[in-house]
């Protein structure tokens, strides 16, 4: 499953191409939480919505793009895929690359497999529970990526939102008794791989994600770990898909 799933995640990133490049101003419309949306989102969430029935018909599918189904039905679930189809809608209408395909299987409320495809990079995360997280850039050999987790007490290099970072990230982080050294911002869940593969130590998010933002990436990070699977405060199939603050790279927890 996980090499045609691979594959609808290229498609899927081809088609956002096409739009991304065909015209200087992209064309935005505004959900009802005020967030963006492009024709790009919505030709990307066919595709795979279409892909997916086709491989896996028996599987319910969330994909940011389509209504959620009610908690009274979705509690009975212990198996669902979810989509982000187009995450960083925000860089994509920015034009700067850092936008991705996200696509992710949930069994017992965790990640078992995650797809994160940079379409603009030609840059493919993904990972398998038992199997590892691995990277592939263009036609290039996979490669298996590994991050070992950090200790509270080291200097820390920490990769923050482009389009919501702050000051006050790094302030917070100090005020836990962390180090920070230095950020890095990335858009969309390019962060959960750049933690994965060991360019940044931790991936602090103040404010709210949902499910389908995180799914994939968390996928990538867990699955990167040298021995065994490395923990991630984030659940799934929550009543409330929507996710609290969080911290991931760090051995212990830390309340965030």
């Amino acid at each position: 499953m996980l090499k045609e799933i691979i594959g609808v995640a290229k498609e899927a990133g081809e088609a956002i191409l096409g739009i991304y490049h065909e015209a200087q101003d992209v064309e935005i419309t505004r959900k009802d939480d005020d967030s963006p949306l492009t024709k790009a989102d919505l030709a990307s969430h066919h595709i795979i919505i279409d892909a997916l029935k086709e491989l896996d018909p028996d599987t319910p599918v969330i994909s940011e793009e389509s209504g959620i189904p009610d908690y009274e039905d979705r509690k009975k679930w212990n198996k669902f895929w979810i989509v982000d189809p187009l995450d960083g809608t925000k860089e994509f209408i920015k034009k700067n690359g850092e936008f991705t395909v996200n696509i992710a299987l949930i069994e017992d409320g965790m990640p078992v497999l995650g797809v994160v495809y940079v379409p603009d990079q030609q840059t493919m995360y993904y990972a398998e529970q038992g199997k590892g997280s691995f990277k592939q850039v263009g036609t290039d050999a996979p490669e298996r990526i590994y991050s070992t987790g950090s200790d509270k007490d080291e200097t820390l290099v920490a990769v923050q939102s482009r389009s919501h970072g702050s000051d006050k990230l790094v302030t917070l982080l100090n005020e836990k008794g962390l180090t920070v050294k230095e950020t890095i911002p990335a858009g969309s869940s390019i962060k959960f791989c750049l933690v994965a593969e060991g360019k940044a130590d931790i991936y602090p998010r103040m404010g709210p994600t949902m499910e389908w933002d995180v799914a994939a990436g968390d996928a990538v990070y867990r699955y990167s770990a040298r021995e065994g699977v490395h923990e991630s405060p984030l659940t799934y199939n929550k009543s409330d898909l929507k996710n609290g603050s969080f911290l991931i790279g760090l051995k212990e927890n830390v309340e965030f």
